[in-house]
């Protein structure tokens, strides 16, 4: 009983201030772990904290010569500590002055974007130029797991070759869709739902067919690659357009994903507001 009451007097004398400072002190050693993790400094930080439990028990324990020596160790070791980890120190000031959340974002975001577009690109490019058919399905904000789930579950990185090996003929995936996600590659060998016009020209093969019933269904960006004549077409809401060059696509894909990772900054701003709210 005692002790709960002591420790209900201690809790009632904290006040707002007393939090913050907690707070503060918290996120300051929460960065410095980050920091020097997996680095030489991490094992002086292991052995800085063993000195503090030392120097705490010989204090509750009035030995004196031990909290002489341990005050001393302290004198020399924070210069000691300056000059043999300076790279080290240097390096984290380096990654914490770089450290700003909004900044970074968009940086890797625009990075990414670039990234995918020219992969994207190039892959298309080439399996247009040996006329390889592909059917290639960009998710926006609708969900497609369940169109992801007719297919074989890839996982992987967006690149050109893993684009291009996919679409192979006599392969296993390639007749079916290819549904990326970010910067993954999903799913491939995918079912998409066909369109049901009726108006649309006899020259439009199930992959062109498949990639407007696609996109009637979501708001999925899609590109097809004629087996026939490798035009590229990129179909959204039900509108096809056929005849793309690779400088169009790489525009039109680049601005794509630019739009995209601008709607999910903007999704994930308002949704701390409310969280605020």
């Amino acid at each position: 009983m005692k002790f709960l009451n002591e420790l209900r007097l201690a809790i009632s004398t904290v006040q707002i201030k007393d939090v913050i400072d907690i707070l503060v002190i918290s996120y300051f050693i929460y960065k410095l772990i980050m920091l020097v993790k997996e680095t030489r400094a991490e094992q002086l930080i292991k052995g800085f904290i063993g000195v503090l439990i030392i120097a705490g028990i010989s204090s509750a324990l009035n030995l004196y010569t031990l909290n002489w020596v341990i005050s001393n160790i302290f004198t020399v070791g924070m210069i000691l500590i300056i000059v043999v980890f300076q790279p080290e120190l240097r390096r984290a000031f380096e990654k914490l002055g770089r450290s700003n959340k909004l900044l970074s974002f968009t940086k890797i975001k625009g990075e990414q974007s670039t990234f995918k577009t020219e992969e994207i690109t190039s892959a298309i490019a080439s399996l247009s130029r040996q006329k390889i058919g592909a059917l290639i399905v960009i998710e926006n904000t609708v969900g497609l797991s369940d169109i992801a789930e007719t297919g074989t579950f890839i996982n992987g990185s967006v690149s050109s070759e893993l684009l291009i090996n996919i679409f192979i003929p006599n392969t296993p995936l390639h007749d079916g869709a290819v549904i990326i996600k970010d910067d993954k590659i999903v799913a491939a060998g995918c079912f998409l739902p066909l369109t049901n016009d009726t108006t649309l020209s006899k020259e439009l093969g199930t992959r062109h067919r498949a990639a407007i019933g696609m996109s009637e269904k979501s708001d999925a960006f899609i590109i097809v690659v004629s087996e026939e004549t490798g035009i590229i077409s990129v179909v959204q809401d039900g509108i096809i357009s056929r005849y793309m060059d690779s400088e169009s696509l790489k525009d039109t894909l680049y601005n794509l994903f630019i739009k995209m990772d601008d709607s999910i900054f903007t999704r994930r701003g308002s949704a701390n507001e409310n969280v605020e709210e």
